[in-house]
């Protein structure tokens, strides 16, 4: 079997194979099975041998994003609306403009991570939105 050097780590242990790429995405993982390339099994690098296969990689990859995307302006919306919050006030507390939440939640515009982290805090603690509102 053909190996070659690994242009990432320097190992010289690349297989020609196919083999699942997993990667994350805020926090969910990504898996598009089955990629043809030069695969390392010390450092996980892959080397696609041909152009499709790059192409097929990428549009699985994004078409997952999106996905992630789409479900992550849902989940804003209903923690939103858990918390009692119009989209004007949830813009005035947690700040990105007039029409930040509408954006946030029709996936136009993606939230700070710090403010997806402090509305989840909210939904559980729920007597801390009094807190911040008051601030």
């Amino acid at each position: 079997m053909e190996t070659k050097q690994c242009g990432a780590c320097g190992a010289v242990a690349m297989l020609a194979t196919e083999k699942d790429l997993t990667n994350t995405y805020k926090g969910k993982k990504i898996t598009v099975p089955a990629v043809r390339g030069w695969h390392c099994p010390a450092c996980g690098e892959c080397e696609f041998m041909e152009e499709l296969e790059a192409e097929r990689f990428a549009s699985e990859s994004a078409k997952a994003m999106a996905a992630i995307d789409a479900g992550l302006a849902k989940e804003i919306r209903a923690i939103r609306k858990r918390l009692g919050l119009k989209q004007a006030e949830a813009a005035k507390l947690f700040g990105g403009g007039i029409n930040a939440f509408s954006e946030y939640e029709r996936g136009i515009r993606q939230p700070s991570r710090a403010m997806v982290l402090l509305m989840n805090l909210l939904i559980h603690h729920p007597e801390l939105l009094e807190e911040i509102k008051a601030a």
